[in-house]
């Protein structure tokens, strides 16, 4: 899938705020490896490099706009531009970072262990992902798709929730941790502009769908989704909306 900076930073705070949150629960005092998946447009890559200014960072993605305008605002870090499906480590790493990027792949109960295998001896696991596809922001996509006349194109699309729940990353993970923090957390975002949960998922989830249709169907799919997702979050009198959101954290150290 392509990405939109612009889109993607509309709601740029309410989006840092989990990986704020989830740098916070690493432990690290000085790693000297580094690397962040899922970069995107190195707003976090900047915390981390702030953190730890004497590692040696690395920024993955496999996303050409991102990572331009990570390069432009952080021309001393190194980029690289990679699926994350794909991803090993060039040398064994003391922190593997990724927030909200690893929703994207399939198969975690294999992909994890092997992220757990790029740490070196005590090296730690930080992930942040979503968990908020039960949701009326999410559910409504497919509704959307099941609705339309681009059901029949889009209906493959439509997927089971990428991320299992907390027990089986417990399940996967225990095993090969010498310590193992999960947890959830629901944050209420404040979301402010018309359409707005409309807008915040136009720059992650739902722009998938979009994509895949011609301009003009793409503009009549976004505004049926906006109607049902209009009703389920309703601006409120002060011009706010309120968007409830899930998300699932994970910080593994390896022995």
């Amino acid at each position: 899938m392509s990405w939109n900076p612009q889109q993607y930073l509309k709601f740029e705070e309410p989006r840092l705020r989990p990986a704020v949150d989830l740098l916070g629960r690493v432990g690290l005092t000085a790693p000297r490896t580094v690397y962040d998946l899922g970069c995107g447009t190195g707003n976090v890559t900047k915390l981390i490099a702030a953190r730890w200014p004497q590692a040696e960072i690395t920024g993955v993605d496999d996303s050409g706009a991102m990572l331009a305008q990570a390069a432009k605002n952080l021309p001393n870090l190194r980029w690289v531009g990679q699926s994350l499906a794909h991803w090993s480590a060039s040398q064994p790493a003391d922190l593997v970072y990724s927030n909200a990027a690893l929703h994207w792949l399939p198969q975690h109960e294999q992909l994890f262990p092997h992220l757990v295998q790029q740490l070196a001896p005590g090296g730690v696991l930080a992930v942040q992902m979503p968990r908020n596809f039960e949701a009326p922001s999410h559910t409504a996509i497919a509704q959307t798709v099941a609705a339309g006349p681009w059901r029949e194109q889009l209906s493959l699309m439509v997927k089971p929730a990428p991320v299992a729940p907390p027990q089986a990353y417990y399940d996967w993970l225990k095993p090969l941790a010498r310590t193992l923090d999960i947890w959830e957390t629901e944050y209420l975002q404040v979301l402010t502009g018309p359409d707005a949960v409309k807008e915040w998922t136009k720059g992650t989830w739902l722009k998938q769908f979009l994509d895949a249709l011609e301009p003009a169907a793409a503009a009549d799919f976004e505004a049926a989704y906006a109607e049902r997702v209009r009703s389920a979050y309703p601006m409120r009198a002060d011009g706010s909306t309120l968007f409830p959101f899930r998300r699932l954290f994970i910080v593994l150290t390896r022995p």
